[in-house]
């Protein structure tokens, strides 16, 4: 399976599981989390950056589904394409696999705004990072119109 567009790799350990044995809801959130700075990263949007143009994201919407639970020992790998970039919004998707080529997790479809952290207001995205998510942008956005989504996408 080809690298392309993984966020993150990982696995489930034994702490991460509720009582019936599956990985607990706020992991998947926080794998998903994990993916979404490593794909702002991508973006240009690095800690260095933030920090120094005293920039940060939000997330305004976040919907996920649910389609196969991750168990102890499971390797877990997130692909991510971005779906759309405004002047000061991002619209992204993170599709979580088990394994590579493995049963599709769960799909977490995001809004995120660029901020100005010291405004605490909404601020455009500079050049640099515009033109870095544009190269990032799925050929096909439209496919996680349908929700929750049937199939994965980024798997293939």
């Amino acid at each position: 399976m080809s690298e392309a567009g993984i966020t993150y790799r990982g696995m489930v350990h034994q702490w991460q599981c509720d009582h019936m044995g599956h990985m607990n809801v706020m992991w998947y959130v926080g794998k998903f989390d994990e993916a979404t700075w490593n794909l702002g990263a991508m973006m240009g949007m690095t800690s260095e950056y933030m920090r120094e143009a005293k920039r940060g994201m939000a997330a305004v919407d976040q919907r996920i589904a649910y389609r196969r639970e991750a168990l102890v020992g499971d390797i877990i790998l997130v692909r991510s394409a971005v779906l759309e970039v405004k002047p000061r919004s991002v619209r992204f998707v993170h599709e979580m696999f088990r394994g590579d080529g493995g049963d599709h997790l769960a799909t977490m479809l995001v809004t995120g705004v660029h901020i100005d952290a010291v405004a605490r207001k909404a601020a455009p995205f500079e050049p640099h990072i515009v033109a870095k998510s544009e190269a990032l942008i799925d050929p096909g956005p439209q496919r996680w119109d349908e929700w929750p989504p049937k199939v994965a996408h980024l798997g293939a």
